[in-house]
């Protein structure tokens, strides 16, 4: 058996101990939720990465860029946009300091909203999760050539994250995503260089590919190339500026402080980070081009484990791999704490029993994140693309959840009516659109857009136009509704 998965899976058993450790100090839901309202940001700008930087920048990302070259950047990019827009945001979500999204919504739509709200996010992070084990599927399969099935990689990944989890909540995901985002950071910077030169550097790559993959905006992307490319940017900017995770970050921070020092550098690291897992993708995929079946979804996601494998010296190979199998647990992690969160808080102790003892809220929401965790690992043992499930996980969110949430953060005139008119009718749209593009003739859904046009541009219009309008129709909120997120000077 191959000396790399020995290393991973120690890694894997060092932090199980030392999440068995964490969770002995778990003793009420705030501990379990928000880590006790105690990360420095030194601790905060690791978590927060990992957040982000998961098996969708190093296999969706790997997959869309051995397909489309530098373009996945569109992907990538979005991201950064939305990091310094929450930038400016960081303080007051902070300060609002509660556990989830739905605290918001509710505070300014109404409970309603609270409920599609948590609909929204549960299945969207639940697709986010089968992914995280789909990925850590492949990376066994590599590591071990191929003695380990992608479906039994797919278990593994399942049992670590979900064991993880169970066990220390965000004491545990914030602890272990600080050596996992140094080594996801580390492993990045060191393996660029060697997978350049080994590819032959820029002359090769340049002769080995087409023209289309150094564009800015690749002719692969579907019927209408440009507006793809803007749907990716748009997916991604919309799930990072209203993803619940990292709202949950901002309320686990020390201080107002120490929450809006970690994004200025969360910002700098995930752009160095996915601007050289692309670099890394595209460099690898012209070395391995002849070895790689792009017809086949999946293919296209192995290409920096491949490269992990054959490409860098056995050293930085491993902490490659080790990063790879990093940013699966801790994403995987952080999106199965957030929807058991959302179950406890916004639907059990909001409507169910609001006087849950603190023993209690911990063992149903440790319960929770066990079903859901076997949720998408049943959704992951049926998945044919990472990048496609992503890309869809993105969108229901984004145009979902983000739109009021934004909304309520930021503008005074939006309305109860207006917030659950955008969540309602955006969850509904984006869910017709998929079922549509699913059941339509491949010819008339080219890469999963019906008729050519990305769901998230007509699901984002009517999300956003019925918030606008509809607030703009309903009578003004009271100014005692809006003092908790506008307080007075």
């Amino acid at each position: 058996m191959s000396i790399y998965l020995y290393i991973i899976l120690a890694y894997l058993l060092v932090l199980a101990a030392f999440n068995f450790i964490r969770a002995r100090k778990i003793k009420s839901q705030e501990d379990f939720m928000v880590a006790g309202r105690s990360l420095k940001w030194q601790v905060m700008v690791f978590t927060l990465i990992c957040t982000w930087i998961g098996s969708g920048t190093f296999i969706a990302g790997a997959e869309f860029a051995s397909k489309a070259g530098f373009s996945a950047l569109w992907l990538a990019a979005g991201a950064w946009v939305g990091i310094i827009i929450i930038y400016f945001l960081a303080a007051k979500i902070h300060t609002f300091g509660q556990y989830t999204i739905g605290d918001i919504l509710e505070v300014r739509y109404g409970p309603v909203a609270r409920i599609f709200g948590a609909i929204a996010l549960i299945m969207s992070f639940t697709a986010i999760v089968s992914y995280q084990f789909v990925a850590g599927g492949f990376i066994l399969n590599v590591v071990t050539d191929g003695k380990i099935s992608d479906s039994v990689g797919i278990y593994i990944a399942a049992a670590f994250v979900i064991l993880f989890t169970t066990l220390g909540g965000m004491v545990a995901i914030a602890y272990t995503d600080l050596p996992n985002g140094i080594i996801i950071v580390l492993a990045c910077l060191l393996a660029v260089p060697f997978v350049y030169f080994a590819a032959g550097g820029l002359p090769q790559a340049t002769k080995a590919l087409e023209p289309g993959y150094f564009a800015v905006v690749n002719s692969q992307f579907g019927a209408h190339p440009t507006l793809k490319a803007i749907g990716y940017f748009l997916s991604t900017l919309l799930l990072l500026m209203g993803v619940q995770s990292m709202y949950q970050k901002f309320y686990s921070a020390k201080s107002s402080k120490d929450a809006k020092k970690a994004v200025a550098w969360w910002t700098i690291g995930t752009i160095v980070v996915e601007t050289i897992a692309v670099v890394i993708a595209v460099f690898s995929y012209s070395k391995f081009k002849n070895q790689i079946d792009l017809t086949i979804p999946k293919e296209g996601g192995k290409v920096i484990l491949m490269a992990a494998r054959s490409l860098v010296p056995a050293p930085v190979g491993v902490l490659l791999l080790g990063a790879a199998c990093a940013v699966v647990i801790s994403t995987g992690m952080n999106y199965l704490l957030s929807p058991s969160t959302t179950i406890m808080r916004d639907i059990y102790q909001r409507f169910i029993k609001k006087d849950a003892n603190q023993k209690t809220m911990v063992a149903l929401q440790k319960a929770f994140v066990v079903i859901i965790g076997l949720v998408a690992f049943y959704l992951g043992l049926k998945l044919t693309s990472v990048l496609q499930m992503s890309l869809f996980a993105y969108t229901i969110y984004g145009v979902a959840i983000t739109p009021a949430l934004i909304a309520a953060l930021t503008w005074k005139r939006a309305t109860k009516a207006g917030g659950l008119v955008s969540i309602i009718s955006g969850t509904v749209v984006c869910i017709f659109l998929k079922i549509l593009a699913d059941n339509l003739p491949p010819e008339k859904a080219p890469a999963g857009d019906p008729w050519g046009i990305p769901i998230i541009y007509p699901a984002l219009v009517v999300s956003l136009g019925t918030l606008i309008i509809v607030s703009l129709l309903t009578p003004k909120p009271k100014p005692e509704d809006l003092e908790k997120f506008f307080p007075k000077k």
